[in-house]
């Protein structure tokens, strides 16, 4: 039985990272930093109408040949008085962490958030425990990052991605949170090598 349990557990490990909702209308659309394809799935639900404004989190962090996240949102024709920044999230958390204020200042209660599909369960987590009395609506949409999930352990890339989102929920459950989690996720990995 507990074999049965270990093998549907390694099997389904990467189909519970990615979560992504319907789009609906918002009042934002919430970029984090950390992955290409992130400002260009915002832009989409941009042009499409679901928001008039964008937060980018950690907006000097390069992410496609266009340049950081606020010179590849303008590339992509979103217009600098429909962009709203913060420059020192350095994790996950502090892009959560870092958002709430901006989102308090400018009085949205509803917000799009965009980040990599691989990447969603644990910003949800994040999300849902930082801004959990702030009385404000968020949305789930996961950026296409060429994670597979149905078969995570066929490639190096969705082997690793997957092995770190869970060494990362884990940290993130015991309080690790901010640069100091990605220090000891390099010292975890360290044992594997």
């Amino acid at each position: 039985m507990s074999l049965l349990l270990m093998l549907t557990a390694f099997l389904t490990a990467g189909r519970i990272l990615p979560l992504s909702q319907s789009p609906k209308q918002a009042e934002v659309i919430i970029v984090l930093s950390g992955g290409p394809g992130r400002v260009e799935e915002a832009a989409k639900l941009y042009n499409a109408g679901y928001a008039p404004y964008m937060i980018l989190s950690n907006a000097k962090e390069s992410t496609s040949a266009s340049g950081d996240m606020l010179q590849t949102a303008l590339a992509l024709g979103i217009p600098q008085d429909a962009i709203l920044t913060e420059n020192e999230a350095e994790s996950t958390y502090q892009n959560v962490e870092f958002t709430l204020p901006i989102m308090k200042e400018h009085g949205f209660t509803s917000a799009i958030v965009v980040s990599s599909d691989f990447h969603m369960r644990r910003v949800k987590i994040l999300f849902d425990r930082v801004y959990k009395k702030s009385g404000i609506e968020l949305t789930y949409i996961g950026s296409d990052s060429g994670y597979h999930a149905g078969r995570w352990w066929r490639d190096r890339y969705s082997r690793e991605t997957t092995f770190n989102e869970y060494v990362k929920m884990i940290g993130n459950a015991f309080g690790y949170n901010g640069p100091e989690a990605k220090d000891v996720l390099n010292q975890i990995k360290a044992w594997f090598r």
